[in-house]
């Protein structure tokens, strides 16, 4: 059983930003590719899960860039479940330069597993086949980011309607759309200042087509917190940090 998943890639001109280099929504993206591929490997992907009735869904994602390679560069993405908990189960994932080794990304994705008609969370013992062999190693050993309350006084600084290329396979916003769509807010001069070395979100609920969201911004603990609403209302849909 591959336990472990490697696969190598050419950075494409379409995934990349102003800088010819890797975006970072791109990098989002292109792990959950990797984990969707390792997953059919695996026997628990999309259309193996929903002939059980089950689907799975990402709670929260970081990445950390310590180098984004650019257009034509060829890297190595390695990706692994970790030893999953009672309803959660964190997927690894490394890029590397697939000429010298040199790390270039990490990633951290924790997942849960609904249930397709009740809508409830799904005991992850018996989601993977009993023969996997789980690692304890993890890319982003730390625990991911507690954001914290306080977003009265936050200032907007963009609205995004939900376009109909946004959507995925489960009928609501893709998890890389929300990423576009939050750094979209920002100006190339604003992005080329934040350099952004890590990226952390936390999917709260899911969004439509059709509906607007609202971005809002506050700098906390030496890096900028970012809040996503429905526009008009006050649940919040979408956390995120970037250092």
């Amino acid at each position: 059983m591959q336990e472990v998943w490697r696969k190598e890639y050419t950075i494409p001109a379409s995934f990349a930003d102003h800088t010819a280099r890797l975006g970072v929504h791109n990098a989002f993206g292109l792990f959950m590719d990797a984990a969707t591929e390792h997953a059919e490997a695996l026997g628990v992907g999309y259309r193996a899960m929903a002939k059980r009735g089950l689907f799975w869904l990402t709670v929260k994602t970081r990445i950390d860039f310590i180098e984004r390679p650019h257009i034509g560069e060829k890297v190595l993405i390695t990706t692994w479940p970790e030893r999953p908990g009672k309803l959660r189960s964190c997927r690894s994932y490394e890029m590397r330069m697939a000429e010298d080794g040199r790390m270039l990304l990490r990633g951290r994705t924790e997942w849960a597993v609904v249930n397709m008609k009740t809508g409830m969370l799904v005991p992850m013992e018996g989601v993977f086949p009993a023969e996997i062999g789980f690692s304890d190693d993890s890319a982003i050993p730390e625990p991911f980011t507690r954001i914290t309350a306080g977003w009265e006084d936050a200032e907007t600084y963009s609205e995004y309607r939900i376009r109909s290329t946004d959507i995925d396979i489960g009928g609501h916003m893709n998890n890389a759309a929300y990423v576009r769509a939050m750094l979209g807010g920002f100006s190339v001069a604003e992005l080329d200042s934040m350099a952004i070395r890590s990226a952390e979100v936390n999917f709260r609920r899911p969004c439509f087509e059709g509906e607007t969201l609202r971005f809002q911004r506050k700098a906390a603990d030496g890096a900028l917190d970012i809040r996503v609403s429905r526009s008009g209302g006050d649940e919040t849909v979408l956390l995120a940090r970037l250092r």
